[in-house]
């Protein structure tokens, strides 16, 4: 089996164009147990993430979700299209938490690409991506951009 046959064909380097606009096929309702097993993994035990009783008496009046897996979930669900081909995260930048998202809650992916440049070495280029989510009201709840190294289809795909 040849490399290439193993990722898609349309995200390698070559594939982007600077200004087009990516709607990711899926989204993500985000379930409670996924909530806290990620808070206790990232060893975030922010009473708002865990203490339901807590929480009705704050202006969210139910538990909020922890930001760090609203951005890891769009950066994941942006994945398969935009870093199925990528050799090197380099930078996660202009992270901004816009909304709440609560259990229950679904997430969905957006990718505009910003910027493709020269990766210093010639199987590869490097694509600056600006991801966004949005929740099931279609709120902005996460926005960020984001430097990958990604493989030329010229050096990588099928000759």
């Amino acid at each position: 089996m040849k490399i290439s046959q193993l990722t898609g064909r349309t995200n390698y380097f070559e594939s982007f164009e600077v200004g087009s606009v990516i709607r990711h096929a899926r989204g993500k309702t985000l379930e409670p147990i996924e909530s806290v097993l990620l808070c206790n993994m990232a060893m975030n035990s922010a009473a708002v993430h865990f203490d339901e009783h807590l929480c009705r008496s704050t202006p969210f009046k139910r538990r909020v979700n922890f930001g760090g897996i609203t951005v890891a979930l769009v950066i994941g669900l942006a994945s398969q299209d935009t870093s199925e081909n990528a050799l090197q995260e380099i930078s996660l930048t202009g992270v901004r938490l816009k909304a709440s998202v609560y259990n229950g809650d679904t997430v969905y992916a957006y990718t505009e690409v910003l910027a493709k440049e020269d990766g210093g070495r010639e199987d590869a280029g490097i694509v600056t991506f600006k991801h966004w989510g949005l929740n099931q009201d279609e709120t902005l709840v996460v926005e960020c951009e984001r430097r990958v190294l990604l493989k030329r289809l010229s050096h990588w795909g099928d000759r």
